[in-house]
């Protein structure tokens, strides 16, 4: 496959992972009153691993000594992107408000930007940093619903400051996924799945410990399902491949599509009407990805470079 067109379908199928990570974070908030948050991370990681075991043992053997010899970065992006981003994202739901964590999660593109900076020394062109502007805009017109005086009135509290736990460790997992060891994408999720589970089970039992049960219903077993499947084992294997093709940076950029899809589901699920903010902000940010994928096919084909804004200066 051509390397612009491989970039497109990459794009597309971030938006299908940003989609289900939407559809996630609905989940959790509508089952918090029902499953502990850090039972509900325990049990997702625990089902994805069991789930995979019977597709991975085969290359998980063949892969066991690539992963033992990359055991510290394997270690590292499990703790990051599997067991602190879910740690903390999930009990975040429980004090903060949608909006607030749709505005806090726009932060991970340009965390990204910064961190692969000074982590790797990778630059930025004009036209990728003027997307990723462009598409948090179209966050923050969705999120404060056109209104200057939401913006104003923005108050963080407790849970919010979990919340931006979560984004600088998942703008971490996005930088580092370069250090993953070559190995099948099966193996090095079942590996990371299970840290998850083992990290995420004391936790469990001390939420257990201190009154915290699972009030099952069909609704609860209909979300474990979910969590389960499509944002995890799912939407991580593309996004790990997805930001193979087109790096970190425009990866993370998608972030920007999960508070449009979040008014979608809501308009389609909970009956909410779609307003002209959403559609304004569905714009500005289908306009930032569109200059990020832009940036990208220019440096594909060979096309000179937009100039970085460091060397403007």
């Amino acid at each position: 496959m051509l390397p612009e067109r491989r970039a497109m379908t990459a794009y597309l199928l971030l938006g299908l992972v940003m989609l289900l990570w939407a559809g996630n974070s609905i989940v959790a908030r509508g089952v918090r009153f029902d499953v502990p948050p850090l039972t509900l991370a325990f049990v997702r990681w625990l089902g994805a691993s069991l789930i995979l075991l019977p597709f991975v043992w085969r290359t998980l053997r063949d892969d066991l000594p690539a992963l033992r010899a990359s055991w510290k970065w394997v270690l590292a992006l499990a703790l990051l992107g599997i067991s602190a981003f879910n740690g903390l994202l999930y009990p975040a739901l429980h004090y903060t408000t949608a909006s607030k964590a749709l505005l806090l999660q726009a932060a991970v593109p340009l965390l990204v930007m910064v961190l692969d900076r000074v982590l790797h020394g990778t630059g930025s062109s004009l036209w990728q940093k003027l997307g990723t502007v462009c598409s948090m805009l179209g966050v923050a017109v969705i999120v404060f619903e056109g209104q200057l005086e939401r913006l104003l009135a923005l108050h963080l509290g407790f849970g919010d400051g979990l919340l931006l736990g979560s984004v600088l460790v998942w703008a971490l997992y996005t930088v580092l996924l370069r250090h993953r060891p070559k190995v099948a994408p099966l193996s090095f999720l079942f590996v990371t799945f299970t840290i998850g589970a083992l990290t995420m089970a004391p936790l469990a039992l001390w939420e257990w410990g201190e009154g915290a049960r699972i009030v099952w219903s069909g609704k609860v077993v209909g979300a474990f399902a979910y969590v389960c499947v499509l944002p995890s084992i799912v939407s991580y294997l593309i996004y790990n491949k997805a930001t193979d093709t087109v790096g970190p940076a425009r990866a993370g950029q998608a972030i920007t599509l999960m508070p449009l899809f979040g008014a979608f589901l809501s308009a389609a699920l909970l009956g909410e009407m779609l307003l002209d903010y959403h559609w304004e902000g569905m714009a500005l940010i289908l306009a930032g990805i569109a200059l990020g994928a832009m940036a990208l096919r220019r440096q594909a084909t060979g096309a000179p470079a937009a100039p970085r804004l460091e060397d403007r200066a």
